[in-house]
């Protein structure tokens, strides 16, 4: 061991020298042959702890700082530690902790701030006690401030007690001091790397690098941007990208090392201990500039003064002050700067020079009070020295990890050994601790974390868990699901004070347990109840981290909480008691609420998964679909709540019902706006508003009874279909020689076609989907993504516009800075009216700004409003309210844009075999009728040209609904007049009058002849 700096207490343990202080590094006759696991430095003392777990101490004595009463001058021994294996320690003013291989933590010396933590009113204490109020918990590192003292426990909880004077225990201002440990609440649930303290400041690091101070702020030690103290614990947003490993404080300076080798300063620096050049205190975190050109791997802090050790050089340099020869430059100078200690250094693996016993291997720098010391080695033994960039296990928390794993599936089979259970339940009991489990290790990407990044391993966490949670080890399941059970998640709290105490909430429905249905009520739903529970403002974070999930774990989620809805509506059509209905209810509703953010996320994020993966298709055979609406639209429209119904929330989750569900819903909406009769305009007025408009004179007229033969549908199929071929061509289609009609915006308002016109399209279109008729609006899908109050995006451009949209993406995709100079682009768009041309500008004096790399984003969106929005602001104004007269209320939630546009233009997933499964016979017909053989012979060998011309002839469209043939029910009857007559379609009931044809070939000519005049009335 070499020391330097003040003797005059006999703290550096070199006996009964003459000098009150050692200029350059000096050995210890009383370490050779010993190996220092430990070292603690007070004011006035030093604490030493061997390899083998004794301790020794020296120097001032005269508050018991010592914990014996023998010479002061050499490092005694600590006999009242004799039964315990001491393996680290620290030092205060006067006090000192040490901390056992038991997790169990002992104190000594001044008391009267309560910094010991120890019951009773002595001054001191001489003699080193159990802090009993800390043994149930296993603590693992310990650090001690002036006056005050900090523990870290293996569960991630921080704990304070003493002085409190500059709010150094971080529990608020209330206290002035606490005689026992205090756990700090705030802190709860992230996970911790290190603490640290200063002379009354106090630091906690987290396992991704975020620092949290307070205390003490005079000259700007906490690196808050200003000197006023904080009585809490605070984020020190600065240095979150810095990667930062380890943090160490003097008096009122602090530094802190980062994972690349870098040293930031900050505090106060009137001795030059900031290593700046310079005496300023900096109230913001500096990089020490003179150390940038090595790696630092080892800092240590003292009184005002500061260590950093370069592995590559072997050397020490120290910077500060220097009056007690505490920087071992051989002077008592200050140094302003990084400064050589004096010695003959060798890096780790160097030569052996000749005389090698005057030559130091570096192993670790301790520094505290006006004290340093190294722990080294010989060449001839030497080995690596401690890298703080490497952590010690045993000095971190628990955590999921692969040595864990193994640890626990080589245990015996039967019952867990105690330690064994103890850490299993410490781990799963503890937020913080999962928190620190599955980090992205690779590139050291968890150091990224925000609230974009989790700095998660998603792939881990699923290897993990599913090694851990297996049938072949049952005793491991039961206790994580028991300490998930009774201790994490009733313990979750709204609240969080970072992101890295979030990260459970992405990882934990990766463990098996979550999936067990026999767990749905345990632990999915009250996870779920922490979820819907979350503030604002982490919610937020928690669906950024979803929105970037990869899809099959999205998915995975998603189903979860399916599971659990379906799983709690089979109970429910078993039967639940009335006194357990409430908190079914209960659980219903969250679950279902769980859905509707995951839903929201996926929408966010551009589809995470196809929206039909959130269709729970088990509900028809669960719930009365039709019941379970009334009674939710009584609840809506007159705050009705029948006590004997539990699930009438559902219709407010559109997101989990999928086709055939809101085709029920509507038929249901259709048949209450027939139940309320024009003399009961208020009541009809209260339900429209949930439903449909109903206002237009001619819905009204379709209420009244049709007679027998007459047509049920205002807009029946042939007359709708003749009349959109009219009416949207002029509108939104134009004749393409290349590709038929393709789906074009007007992209202006100016145009011949009256509103007017633009308002009967939207009728016509609200009225194809009110009556299940489908009508030929080939209208683009952004079209129905703003009757649903969904920005149209760049792929709605694409399609619209193929050349313009490929052109934005290339914009968008173009690597280098010279946007300008190569596209040329300001924020205009050039448009042609009636044989004119203008430009339009896309936001004010856009002609004056230029496109550029920073910019481009807002341009490309700008141009996407301006075609899908204000080029046809009026018209579509017209366009939806016409659609909203018939089609609007809150049904129309139920919907997806492309759902939407599938009600109006149906499918073309055609199974013919289905058709003919489907199709009812009248009168002589039957499935077997020769004339029917004939007839599904000649059509089964039609091309599928012919086969959708006859759709069209006899449905008056050649698409099919939305749920597919099994939808599309044809009849089919005999007609007289012999084999000469053509088929006969009556297109508002699916009727083809066929008549009795007894040769294939007459068949298959009348009906080809037939189809082919599909259009009016060409035959009659």
């Amino acid at each position: 061991m070499l020391c330097w700096g003040n003797a005059s207490f006999g703290q550096l343990g070199l006996g009964g020298i003459d000098e009150e202080i050692v200029l350059e590094p000096r050995k210890s006759d009383f370490f050779l042959n010993k190996k220092v696991r430990d070292v603690g430095c007070g004011l006035r003392h030093t604490v030493f702890v061997l390899d083998d777990g004794t301790v020794y101490t020296c120097g001032c004595n005269d508050l018991g700082q010592l914990g014996h009463e023998k010479s002061r001058k050499r490092p005694e021994h600590v006999g009242a530690l004799d039964a315990q294996n001491i393996v680290s320690v620290s030092c205060g003013e006067a006090h000192t902790l040490a901390l056992n291989d038991k997790g169990q933590v002992y104190a000594w010396g001044l008391a009267t701030d309560g910094q010991l933590g120890l019951p009773g009113t002595e001054e001191c204490i001489r003699i080193p006690r159990n802090i009993k109020s800390l043994s149930d918990i296993q603590i693992m590192q310990v650090a001690c401030g002036y006056c005050h003292s900090l523990a870290l426990s293996k569960g991630s909880e921080v704990y304070s007690w003493g002085q409190n004077k500059y709010g150094q225990l971080g529990i608020g201002y209330e206290f002035k001091k606490q005689t026992s440990p205090q756990l700090i609440k705030s802190l709860l649930g992230i996970p911790f790397a290190q603490i640290a303290a200063g002379g009354a400041h106090s630091f906690v690091l987290t396992l991704s690098g975020a620092i949290f101070g307070w205390g003490r702020n005079k000259f700007g030690q906490l690196g808050l941007n200003d000197e006023n103290d904080r009585y809490v614990p605070n984020l020190l947003k600065s240095l979150r990208s810095q990667k930062i490993i380890h943090i160490c404080c003097g008096e009122d300076h602090t530094a802190a090392l980062t994972k690349e080798g870098g040293v930031f300063t900050f505090g106060a620096g009137g001795y030059g201990q900031l290593g700046h050049n310079s005496t300023s205190h900096e109230i913001n975190p500096r990089k020490v500039f003179e150390l940038m050109g090595s790696i630092v791997t080892q800092i240590a802090c003292g009184r005002q003064h500061t260590s950093a050790f370069v592995p590559s050089s072997g050397r020490i340099y120290s910077f500060g002050l220097g009056g007690n020869g505490q920087l071992g430059t051989g002077s008592t100078s200050n140094r302003k700067s990084p400064f050589t200690v004096k010695g003959n250094w060798i890096p780790y693996s160097g030569q052996c020079p000749p005389n090698s016993e005057e030559y130091y291997c570096v192993k670790r720098i301790f520094s505290g009070g006006d004290q340093s010391f190294s722990h080294y080695f010989n060449p001839q033994n030497m080995m690596p020295p401690d890298d703080f960039r490497c952590p010690d296990s045993s000095k971190q928390i628990w955590t999921v990890n692969e040595v864990f794993i193994q640890k626990l599936l080589t245990c015996p089979t039967g019952r867990l050994p105690v330690e064994i259970a103890d850490e299993i339940d410490g781990t799963f009991s503890s937020a913080g601790c999962l928190n620190g489990s599955f980090l992205a290790v690779s590139n050291d990407d968890h150091y990224r974390t925000s609230a974009r990044f989790s700095g998660v391993d998603m792939n881990a966490a699923r290897l993990l868990f599913h090694k851990l949670i297996s049938p072949d080890h049952p005793r491991i399941s039961q206790q994580v699901a028991a300490s998930l059970e009774k201790n994490l998640i009733p313990k979750l709290t709204t609240s969080l004070p970072d992101v890295e105490a979030l990260r459970l909430y992405l990882t934990l429905p990766e463990c098996p347990l979550m999936s067990d249905v026999n767990n749905f009520t345990t632990l999915a739903i009250p996870f779920g109840t922490a979820v819907v529970n979350l503030e604002k403002a982490p919610l937020k974070v928690l669906e950024n981290w979803w929105s970037i999930l990869e899809p099959p774990l999205f998915l995975k989620i998603v189903e979860l909480y399916k599971d659990v809805v379906v799983h709690l509506l089979k109970l429910y059509k078993i039967g639940i008691p009335n006194s357990e209905r409430r908190i079914f209810t209960s659980f219903l509703h969250t679950s279902l609420k769980v859905l509707e953010i995951l839903h929201r996320v996926n929408e966010r994020g551009g589809q995470i998964i196809q929206y039909d993966k959130f269709y729970i298709h088990e509900i028809q055979d669960l719930i009365d679909i039709r019941n379970d609406y009334i009674n939710w639209i009584q609840q809506q429209a007159y705050g009705m709540v029948r006590q004997s119904q539990a699930i009438c929330s559902l219709p407010g989750n559109p997101q989990i019902f999928f086709m055939h569900a809101m085709l029920v819903i509507i038929s249901i909406t259709k048949a209450l706006t027939w139940f309320f009769p024009d003399g009961c305009w208020a009541h009809r007025q209260n339900f429209s508003s949930f439903f449909f408009a109903c206002s237009m004179p001619f819905i009204s007229w379709q209420r009244t009874s049709p007679e027998p033969g007459t047509c049920w549908q205002i807009v029946s199929a042939e007359p709708s279909r003749l009349a959109t071929n009219g009416l949207s061509t002029p509108m939104w289609l134009s004749r393409s020689s290349e590709s038929g009609y393709l789906p074009r915006w007007t992209c202006s308002q100016l145009t011949f076609e009256d509103s007017d016109l633009f308002h009967l399209i939207g009728v016509v279109c609200g009225l194809a989907i009110y009556n299940f008729t489908i009508v030929d609006l080939q209208f683009p899908l952004a079209l129905y993504k703003k009757l649903l109050n969904k920005k149209p995006s760049l792929d709605d451009l694409k399609e619209l516009m193929p050349d313009v949209g490929r052109s934005m993406q290339q914009l968008l995709d173009y690597p280098e800075d010279d946007i300008e100079e190569t596209f040329c682009l300001n924020f205009t768009i050039t448009v042609e009216n009636f044989g004119t041309t203008e430009v339009k500008e896309l936001v004010p004096k856009g002609a004056d700004i230029p496109v550029v790399k920073q910019n481009r984003q807002e341009f490309v969106d700008a141009y996407v409003d301006y075609i899908f929005g204000k080029s046809v602001a009026s018209l579509f104004d017209a366009f939806h309210t016409g659609f909203h007269k018939v089609c609007g209320g809150k049904v129309l939630q139920l919907f997806q844009p492309s759902e939407l546009q599938a009600m109006v233009i149906g499918n073309t997933n055609y199974d013919w075999k289905e058709l003919e499964k489907n199709t009812e016979y009248k009168g002589e017909y039957w499935a077997d009728h020769p004339t029917i053989k004939i007839f599904w012979d000649v059509f089964h060998e039609l091309p599928l040209e012919k086969k959708k011309q006859f759709l069209l002839f006899l449905t008056g469209s050649d698409r099919i609904p939305i749920l597919g043939m099994k939808c599309l029910k044809l009849v089919i009857q005999p007609t007289g007049g012999g084999e000469g007559y053509l088929p006969v379609s009556h297109t508002c009931f699916n009727l083809l009058d066929l008549p009795k044809y007894t040769d294939k070939e007459t068949l298959k000519s009348k009906l080809i002849q037939a189809i082919d005049h599909n259009e009016g009335f060409s035959l009659v």
